[in-house]
């Protein structure tokens, strides 16, 4: 199965791109030994439009485009459920283990996740109640993504 970060806005260079790549390389390595194959995070522009309305719709839709069939969505949004990481283990198994070849989290830029991601998302994930910056919410999902893996592994990683 493959995990795919789909995230509106770009991290520039330092240390929250070094940190989210050097989670994203661990994931990518240890993902090997639980048949995750391949994690990609896809950096989705911004939309440059002026109205909220117009510019949340084009990011969707950018979201939309990527979204492989057959695919689990997450959105990553502040309504969203709050899981500790054995659920979101759980969870990555078993969609693993009925055969879905991607799970998409979606994470929205400045003015979040448009209506239709929401909609079509199997889950929609929040990491507490504060809001987060989008930079911040990658990296964070990241490690997430590989202490699951690290707990599907059986590696010391993860202490509840």
């Amino acid at each position: 199965m493959r995990l795919i970060v789909a995230a509106i806005g770009r991290l520039k260079a330092g240390p929250e791109r070094e940190l989210a790549e050097r989670f994203r390389d661990r994931v990518a390595k240890a993902g090997r030994a639980v048949a995750l194959r391949d994690i990609e995070v896809v950096e989705i522009r911004d939309s440059k439009a002026t109205d909220v309305a117009r510019r949340v719709l084009e990011e969707s839709i950018a979201i939309a485009n990527i979204i492989p069939e057959r695919a689990i969505v997450v959105a990553l949004d502040a309504t969203g459920d709050n899981l500790d990481s054995g659920s979101v283990t759980g969870l990555l198994r078993s969609w693993r283990d009925a055969g879905r070849p991607a799970v998409v989290f979606c994470i929205g830029g400045a003015d979040g996740l448009g209506a239709d991601v929401k909609r079509r998302a199997d889950l929609k994930l929040a990491f507490g109640a504060a809001t987060w910056p989008h930079q911040l919410v990658r990296i964070m999902l990241l490690e997430q993504l590989y202490r699951a893996v690290t707990i599907l592994a059986g590696h010391p990683y993860h202490r509840a």
